[in-house]
């Protein structure tokens, strides 16, 4: 998943420089207000995108490869884990027409959510059709969170689809209320 990220607090930014020196990745995990989730996704670096005077900056990221944190340590300013990473491509293959399904869904959710006209094509980096698509929409973190815990690619597709097809008659309201809208009320 291609991610755009602001780091503004310093012990990040140190982190984010550790790591373009030395070309590594680094882990992005959810933050909750009760702790943080256990499974986070490593994300390399693609550009700094842009750079602020006082030393902020903007990253573009891509999501690698799924890890459950072992043990933390707090050593260096920011936290640092020791981590299990998950083997993907493990289980059985989504069925075709479970992908058909997304596949059909997804194109009119995310025009209707991003207001973009053509939907993108899944560059070769994506490895999963799953990741690919909850990169492409603006879902909720924690349903965000839902998908890259979630194994394997099938029970990844259906939760997708589960939360397409709830989504889309909201989308499709939502439009229409603009349309109308946007009519004065006479659409």
């Amino acid at each position: 998943m291609s991610l755009p990220l602001h780091i503004f607090e310093p012990r990040y930014r140190l982190m984010i420089r550790t790591c373009l020196e030395r070309k590594e990745e680094f882990g992005v995990v959810l933050a909750r207000r009760k702790g943080m989730a256990q499974i986070g996704c490593t994300a390399k670096i693609l550009h700094i995108s842009r750079e602020f005077p006082d030393g902020r900056f903007d990253i573009l990221t891509l999501g690698r490869r799924r890890f459950r944190i072992g043990a933390l340590s707090d050593e260096l300013p920011y936290l640092q884990a020791e981590v299990d990473f998950f083997a993907e491509g493990t289980g059985p293959e989504p069925a075709p027409t479970q992908i058909n399904q997304l596949v059909q869904l997804w194109p009119e959710a995310y025009r209707l959510a991003t207001g973009e006209t053509h939907t993108p094509e899944q560059p070769p980096e994506f490895g999963s059709l799953s990741y690919f698509i909850a990169a492409t929409l603006p879902f909720e973190l924690e349903t965000r969170q839902e998908v890259l815990e979630a194994e394997p690619e099938a029970l990844r597709l259906r939760l997708l689809t589960e939360r397409l097809s709830t989504w889309l008659p909201r989308l499709r309201r939502l439009a229409h209320v603009k349309e109308r809208a946007a009519g004065n009320g006479r659409g």
